[in-house]
Order: structure tokens, then sequence, then C-alpha cells
């Protein structure tokens, strides 16, 4: 026969079962995601860009060491860093990798991981250098941001020939490491040779050749230069301003920070908007949305600005043509 519980034995049997077993356990805390932020500039040199990187992620819901932890990295100006620089966050799994303005550690992303999400921010054409299958449809684990820079350097050259048409020679900066100098360099001498213009090419990748190579243009008749739109040009743009008002030479670059840095005139696309998007896509990704299904976006506003302080130190006139459709003068 069953032996039978009395009901002050059944509520300590309860109580005691309560105490063994509580019947709330307490949640646990899940880890914040990690991403990675790679840049080719030196650390602490436009604080403004990565400023502008965590305005995109904030606008996606992520803010700094609250629901999300960056891993920056800076590549001090060398590319030949990158591929190690982005083996090493791909070895640690991070959730995501921004790789803002540079086609390069683009490039070494990819090469480093065929599974983490990348979001790049590139001067060129993303398709072009197999980055994507398709603008529409990037079908991969790599999406972002096309600045356009190659096409754009073709309205360069030729807002360079209009503050200078007696000039009859110019020259331009490259860097042979950026992937599209290649690119870029063919769409310069298509210009030059559409204005019937002599073209000198420069190739520096250091500082000790950036300033080796002034005095030779100089010496080979150039009366202008354009800017390569290269990342570490973008780093050294106070050097090259500087030289260029030493030997009394006009140019222009891709970035309004050339002539904030006392360069003569630049005209491209507004870097700092562009890699707040990058943060808003990094955001997106880090809430579920695949890189694959995500468009690479197209840059679609190119500002131009004058610095008049140089013109004047330079001896030129500014055109009022030009002066009208400048979205900024400096001076």
């Amino acid at each position: 026969m069953p032996a039978t519980i009395g009901r002050r034995e059944l509520i300590a049997a309860v109580g005691a079962a309560a105490v063994a077993w509580p019947l709330t356990a307490p949640a646990q805390q899940q880890p914040m995601p990690v991403i990675g932020v790679v840049r080719l500039a030196k650390r602490g040199e436009n604080t403004r860009f990565e400023d502008a990187f965590r305005q995109g992620l904030t606008q996606a819901g992520y803010v700094e060491n609250k629901n999300v932890v960056i891993e920056w990295r800076w590549a001090e100006g060398r590319h030949e860093r990158l591929p190690g620089i982005l083996a090493e966050l791909a070895g640690r799994r991070v959730a995501a990798i921004a790789v803002p303005g540079s086609t390069a550690a683009a490039l070494a992303a990819k090469a480093a991981t065929q599974t983490i999400p990348i979001v790049f921010m590139i001067g060129g054409d993303p398709v072009e250098f197999g980055l994507v299958a398709s603008l529409a449809h990037p079908g991969g684990n790599i999406t972002g941001l096309a600045m356009l820079e190659v096409p754009v350097v073709t309205k360069r050259v030729d807002l360079l020939h209009q503050l200078i048409p007696t000039a009859a020679t110019i020259a331009l900066l490259t860097n042979p490491a950026n992937p599209f100098e290649q690119a870029e360099r063919r769409e310069v001498e298509a210009a030059a040779r559409s204005l019937r213009l002599e073209l000198h090419v420069a190739e520096a990748k250091h500082q000790d050749e950036i300033d080796a190579l002034f005095p030779n243009l100089i010496a080979l008749g150039a009366r202008a230069i354009v800017i390569g739109a290269d990342a570490y040009y973008f780093s050294q743009r106070w050097q090259i301003a500087a030289l260029a008002a030493r030997y009394a030479i006009p140019s222009i670059a891709a970035w309004r920070e050339y002539p904030e840095a006392g360069g003569l005139i630049s005209y491209g696309t507004n870097p700092v908007d562009l890699i707040r998007l990058t943060g808003i896509y990094v955001g997106r990704i880090l809430k579920g949305e695949k890189p694959a299904d995500m468009p690479v976006q197209q840059a679609t506003k190119f500002e131009l600005v004058i610095n008049l302080k140089t013109a004047k130190a330079l001896g030129l006139t500014i055109p009022d043509k030009l002066l009208a459709l400048a979205d900024e003068v400096i001076g």
C-alpha cells in the first residue's frame, strides 16, 4: 500500500526543491561583437574619419564599447603591411571587417577571408578589381562604396587646364603600389592627349621620393601637377602642398583636405560622408544582413574647393566661372 504524505511534509518538500533549483536562472550576458577597421593612414592622422565611421555605426544602432568593440588598425602609410594586418584580424574571426579608403586594403581583406563580412570604400571600380560580381549583386562576403576616383580624374585635368591654359606640359604624381594606379594613369594620359598636353608621370611611394621628384618635374618643363588619388598621398598632403608652393607649381588633388592644407584646388567626393556610410553598412551586417545582398553604393556628389590664398601666392587669377562653381572658397 503506497505511503501517504501529509500537508506539512508536502510544503516542506516543495520548499526544499525551490531552494535546490531556482525558479529563474540568471540570464547570461552575450559578448559584444568585435569588428576590425583597417586604415592605410597613420594613427591619429585624421581622427574625423574615425569619428565619421563611429557616427555611421551609431546611426545603425551600435556604439563603440557599449554594444560593439572596434579593433582599429593603421598601416602607417605602408601598403606592404596590409596583408599581415588583415590576416591577423581574419585569424581572430571578428564579426566584420571595414577597409575604408584603400583599394589595396580591400584586396588584402578579400585574400584574407572568404567568410567574414567585409565593407570597403575604394576609389576604383570594385568589379574591375574582382572584389564583387556586380555593383547591384556583390554575390560574396564583400560589399561597400565606390568613390569613382578614376573616371573623375579626367575632370581634374580639365580644371587644371582651365586654371593654367598656357601650360603645355603637366605632370601626374602616382603611387605604383596603388592597385588602381594603372587605370588612373590611362585616364590622365587620355585627357592630356585630348587637350594636346605633354604629360610626365612621376612615381613615388615614400616621402623622400616625393621630395626628389618636384625639382625633376620642373626641369622637364611641367607647369602643373595632378596628384593621384592615393591614400598615402592624402597622408602626405601637407608635404605635397608645401612642395607645390616652394616650386610655384599649381596642383589639384581629389580631397578637399588638400586645399585646406595649403594646396591650390581639389575636386572629388567627400570621404568623411562616405566613411560614415561605411559604418552604416557594417551596422546593417551586424544586424544580420548579408554582403551578397547589399548593393555597392556609388558616389554621386563631387565637390570643388579652391584656396584663393594659394592662388594669389602663385600669381593666378581664378576665373569667375570656376569661383561660381566652387562648393567652397578658402581664403
